[in-house]
């Protein structure tokens, strides 16, 4: 079984983006919503970034 990129629908704030991400790559969900949150700062991008992140990538059903 190959390891896939979900949101999560238990570790969520708002879509579970962050949540998922952390999970695939074995992370702290605070340490993904923190890089998050500079990138909406200081690149300007994040919020554009999670909303396209939040449409593409399917929500995890498994709980």
């Amino acid at each position: 079984m190959s390891k896939r990129l979900y949101r999560s629908s238990l570790d969520k704030q708002l879509g579970g983006v962050c949540g998922g991400i952390a999970k695939y790559f074995e992370l702290d969900p605070s340490l993904v919503r923190i890089g998050a949150i500079l990138l909406l700062f200081v690149a300007g991008t994040g919020f554009l970034a999670y909303l396209v992140a939040w449409l593409v990538i399917p929500l995890d059903t498994d709980h």
